[in-house]
């Protein structure tokens, strides 16, 4: 059993994680006040101290605590932390995203440090937005100075404040998604006082607007966590560690592509390579800008570079890569900028339609982006003004290559560094289409009558903007279960379902494959042939689908003819309508 802390923005975000899996769990709040809708967990609120943490852990047969709870709240960390050592609980602390601190506000550790600068400096007009707790801790401040204080546009907020004794007529109230550039330019503060929130406080709003108006900041530093807590700040690391942390939590555990192992493992080796030190983790940033820690498996240096391996973990995926070890030999060049040069076990790319340069290595586009982000900022921090050779290597890859289908993609020598997440869910069987139906039970549970179906994460971005009002629970991974999904969504009653879908697998949804995985089906040419005859394409565009390798060249080969994509959609609609009876269904086709 695990029990979450939370009340938080990433306390939402954890029960919406853990009940991907199903199984039970608790969410622990101080007050109710918080709406959120738990699927398979326990709602539990109070303030608990350590002796009734530890308590309610023995009674409950904890097994991992997720503490998800503000930055600030310092205590209920502590009593965590004494309850994991005294019950040895593996303890999370899911963390949010902090922006880089800027150097130019006044960084103070404590409320004291930040009253004792404001007296002597004089400054009177204090606009307060670090919350109505710290009200008590800025007495001797406002007690002597008037100053404001903005807390939450709540009845609680209010008692609090005015139990404080401070002055009804000097507090503001938080609206949602308020203009901080209007109400600093209104109240004209000598300076505002905030806590080092992070985005999920609206800690960035805060200071760009008082940035613009040249307003000094004073800024509490977040306090320090404890040692033994393992750190997260985003669902996938959250999921990562539960389903290593408690085992069967989920029915299959999740992964890293193998673009992120190479970029963790170019982290690693320029990191080596820059402080001539053996690198034992590499920390990387996926394409959401949640960091991940990976252990480094191998570090050795040679006279101008460093060589360093990660092991790959796809968790539960049968993927062909998994537990091998991705290097990256990382040396310093004369020739500027960042190459990626050709390592053994890596594909070259022969064939248009990838993406990539014809002889370039085979690293996809995500890969390479997250390589060369992480590359810039580490040369821009040790300011290196030479060019950096990347040479990624997979020993066995070559071999590896035969079971995929490398060699019709134009790939030949060895496998694809590939990955748009960074993320490897795993892909299978009764397990995902379970973690399908519990998803859509979740949406409906908190009364979503429209889901979003789609394929992963590059196709969820697209339609996010397109259907901005929606919530993110209802926007629902499909993988390649196109049948099974809508299946589902009709025994759930869902009133509507917009699938989402990209060419490749449209292509093979509309010959009647209603599972699109590759191990199943491939692109038929001949398919997609009478496909165009039937949309009378010209002959000359006809004749160009021998020639092409991915799907996504269609859109170029019959940008002119709109017929074409209307009935490859009709085809897709002939096969779905059949699942349905009382499901309406759209279809949107997704430019790659």
């Amino acid at each position: 059993m695990v029990l979450i802390f939370g009340g938080t923005t990433e306390g939402r975000t954890a029960v919406r994680v853990l009940d991907e899996a199903g199984s039970p769990y608790y969410y622990s709040t101080k007050s109710d006040t918080q709406q959120i809708e738990c699927k398979h967990g326990s709602r539990v609120s109070g303030g608990m101290d350590a002796d009734t943490i530890a308590d309610f852990c023995s009674r409950h047969d904890i097994r991992l605590i997720v503490d998800a709870a503000h930055p600030f709240a310092s205590l209920l960390h502590a009593n965590i932390a004494t309850v994991s050592e005294r019950l040895e609980l593996p303890v999370i602390r899911f963390e949010r995203l902090y922006p880089e601190r800027d150097e130019s506000h006044l960084w103070c550790d404590t409320f004291d440090d930040a009253i004792e600068f404001l007296e002597q400096h004089h400054i009177r007009n204090l606009l307060a937005l670090s919350g109505v707790q710290t009200i008590t801790k800025m007495r001797r401040y406002w007690e002597k100075t008037p100053c404001w204080f903005r807390v939450l546009d709540r009845e609680e907020s209010l008692a609090l404040a005015l139990r404080a004794g401070f002055p009804r007529e000097r507090l503001l109230f938080w609206q949602n998604e308020q203009d901080e550039l209007a109400l600093f330019r209104e109240i004209q503060p000598d300076a505002i006082l905030t806590k080092e929130s992070g985005e999920s406080g609206f800690y960035s709003e805060k200071i760009a607007a008082a940035k613009s108006l040249g307003i000094p900041v004073l800024v509490i530093r977040r306090p320090p966590l404890p040692e033994s807590f393992y750190t997260v700040n985003g669902e996938h690391g959250l999921r990562y560690w539960v389903e290593r942390l408690v085992p069967g939590f989920y029915p299959l555990r999740s992964g890293f592509t193998t673009g992120s192992c190479a970029t963790a493992a170019t982290v690693a080796a320029l990191q080596g390579l820059l402080s001539g030190m053996p690198q034992h983790t590499a920390t990387i940033t996926l394409p959401n800008d949640e960091t991940i820690t990976f252990p480094v498996a191998s570090c050795t240096f040679a006279s101008r570079s460093c060589t360093c391996g990660i092991t790959k973990d796809a968790g539960d995926d049968p993927d062909v890569t998994n537990g091998y070890t991705i290097y990256s030999e990382v040396s310093l060049s004369d020739t500027p900028g960042i190459r990626f040069l050709h390592g053994e076990g890596v594909g070259t790319v022969t064939l248009p339609g990838l993406g990539i340069p014809l002889g370039d290595p085979a690293i996809n586009a995500t890969p390479r982006a997250m390589m060369i982000r992480e590359a810039e900022r580490m040369i821009h921090h040790h300011e290196v003004t030479s060019g950096i050779d990347i040479r990624i290597s997979v020993p066995g890859g070559t071999e590896l290559a035969a079971k995929t289908f490398n060699p019709r993609l134009g790939i030949t020598g060895g496998i694809s560094i590939i990955g748009t997440s960074g993320i490897v869910r795993p892909f299978s069987s009764e397990a995902f289409v379970n973690s399908i139906r519990k998803e859509i039970q979740v949406a409906k549970a908190l009364g979503c009558s429209r889901i979003v179906i789609n394929s992963g994460a590059k196709s969820e971005k697209t339609l996010r903007a397109r259907f901005p009002e929606l919530p993110q629970q209802a926007f629902i991974h499909y993988g390649n279960f196109i049948g099974e999904t809508l299946k589902l969504a009709e025994a759930e009653s869902i009133a509507s379902v917009t699938m989402g879908i990209m060419i490749g697998k449209a292509v093979k949804l509309a010959e009647g494959n209603l599972d699109t995985h590759s191990k199943h089906v491939v692109m038929n040419k001949a398919f997609i042939t009478r496909l165009a005859s039937e949309s009378h394409c010209p002959a000359p565009a006809i004749a160009r689908i021998a020639d092409i390798t991915l799907a996504r060249e269609l859109w170029d080969i019959f940008a002119d003819v709109p017929a074409f994509f209307d009935t490859l959609v009709q085809h897709c609609y002939s096969h779905c309508l059949p699942l349905l009876t009382d499901t309406r269904l759209e279809i949107i086709l997704i430019p790659d």
